[in-house]
C-alpha cells in the first residue's frame, strides 16, 4: 500500500481547510495513512511530515509497521507528547476528527495544549478512502473470492433440524479454512419468519421445509471486508416469496444499471427503490440501497434517500435492495460493485436466482 502517497494528498488539503495540521485518531484511518494495525495509534499529519504516536505496547508493533515515519511512544497521556509535536513543526491550527474525539478527549487536549487552537472537522481521510487503489481493490476482490467459495459450500451444509447459530458457526469455519482473517461483521443467518427483520442475530430457530434462509455475511481479508447476501429456499417457498424474491433480483439490477461515475447516490437508490415501488412493497423496503466497503464495512458513498454526493470512479459500494413482510419472512439480495466511468463490475460470481435446496 502506497502510504505516503496517501498521506501527500492529505497534507496538500491541509491549508484549504484551514488548519496547519490534522490529529487522526480513527484507527481504520490510521491505517490507510500508516499501515498501522494496532488498537492504540495516532496519526499527526502537517505540511511537512507525518508523527506517529501510540502506547509502550505497540512500540516494536510499530517499528515494524510504520518504519517510516517518526514514532513516538507514550506512557500514558496524548496531550503532552501530541503538544510538543504541535511546536515542532509550528502547528498552532490543529483539525481533529469531530466525528471520533468525544467532547472529554477534546476537552483534555485543548487543556493540555494552551498555544494550540483546535478545528473540528468530519471524515476527511473517510472521503479520501471513497476511491480505492488498485492493491485495495486486489483485497476486495480476494476477500469477495472466499465469501462466494463459503456460500457455495454453505448451501450443501444447510439441512432440516439445523439452527441459525450452527449455521453461522459453519460459515465463520469455512472463511477462516479458505484464507479470511476472520469475519468481515456477525454474520447474519435468518431462517423463514426471521428473515422478515432486516438485520437478526441467529438463534436456536431450527431449519423446517419451505423455510426461506437468508445469509448476510463477508470475509475480512488483509483488512478489507466483503459484503454480500443471498436469499435461498429450503424447499418449495411459499408463493409470496417466490414474488418477492423475483422483485427484489430486479430491483436490485435495476440498481446495478444505475451505477457510474458522476451519478448521484441517491438517484441510483432512486432506480431500485422505484422497481419495488411498483410492485406494491414500497412500504417493506425500510433502508438504504447500499453503502461503501473497505477498511470498514460500512463507509461512504452512501446510496440512499437523500445522499445527493456523486459517485466517483474506483468507489466500491453495495447494492442490496430488500423486503420485509412481518410474520412471512423476507429477501436481500446484496452484492459489492467497482463502480468505474461507463457503469460498474460487479465483485461477486454467486447466482443471483432463486435457489431451492
Amino acid at each position: 500500500m502506497d502510504h505516503q502517497l496517501r498521506r501527500t494528498i492529505l497534507a496538500a488539503r491541509l491549508s484549504d481547510l484551514g488548519i496547519d495540521g490534522l490529529l487522526v485518531t480513527s484507527l481504520p484511518n490510521v491505517r490507510y495513512l500508516t499501515g498501522f494495525t494496532g488498537s492504540n495509534g495516532q496519526a499527526l499529519v502537517s505540511a511537512s511530515e507525518t508523527v506517529f504516536l501510540t502506547d509502550g505496547r505497540y512500540t516494536e508493533q510499530s517499528r515494524h509497521e510504520v518504519p517510516d515515519l517518526e514514532r513516538v511512544t507514550y506512557l500514558q497521556d496524548l496531550e503532552n507528547p501530541l503538544g510538543d509535536q504541535c511546536a515542532r513543526l509550528e502547528i498552532a491550527r490543529l483539525g481533529f476528527e469531530a466525528h471520533i474525539v468525544t467532547v472529554r478527549q477534546r476537552d483534555r487536549l485543548a487543556a493540555g495544549m494552551d498555544a494550540v487552537q483546535l478545528m473540528p472537522l468530519v471524515e476527511e481521510v473517510e472521503a479520501q478512502r471513497w476511491v480505492k487503489d488498485d492493491e485495495e481493490l486486489e483485497m476486495l476482490r480476494r476477500a469477495q473470492a472466499v465469501t462466494d467459495q463459503a456460500f457455495e459450500d454453505i448451501l450443501e451444509f444447510l439441512a432440516v433440524g439445523q439452527s441459525e447459530q450452527q449455521v453461522a458457526l459453519e460459515l465463520e469455519r469455512l472463511l477462516r479454512r479458505d484464507g479470511a482473517d476472520g469475519l468481515a461483521f456477525d454474520s447474519i443467518v435468518a431462517f423463514g419468519e426471521h428473515a422478515a427483520e432486516p438485520h437478526h442475530d441467529p438463534t436456536y430457530r431450527l431449519l423446517e421445509e419451505g423455510d426461506v434462509i437468508k445469509l448476510d455475511f463477508g470475509a475480512l481479508f488483509g483488512g478489507y471486508h466483503a459484503d454480500m447476501t443471498r436469499t435461498v429456499s429450503f424447499g418449495e417457498p411459499a408463493a409470496e416469496l417466490r414474488k418477492i424474491h423475483d422483485v427484489v433480483r430486479q430491483a436490485q439490477q435495476a440498481g446495478i444499471d444505475a451505477v457510474r461515475a458522476g451519478v448521484r447516490a441517491e438517484d441510483v437508490d432512486a432506480a431500485a427503490r422505484a422497481v419495488i415501488e411498483s410492485a406494491a412493497y414500497g412500504p417493506y423496503f425500510p433502508h438504504g440501497l447500499g453503502h461503501g466497503v473497505g477498511l470498514e464495512i460500512h463507509e461512504g458513498p452512501r446510496l440512499g434517500r437523500g445522499f445527493d454526493h456523486v459517485l466517483p470512479a474506483g468507489a466500491v459500494v453495495t447494492v442490496e435492495p430488500g423486503v420485509y413482510v412481518p410474520g412471512l419472512g423476507g429477501v436481500r439480495i446484496e452484492d459489492m460493485v467497482q463502480v468505474s466511468e461507463d457503469g460498474c463490475r460487479v465483485l461477486g460470481a454467486a447466482s443471483r436466482e432463486l435457489i431451492e435446496l
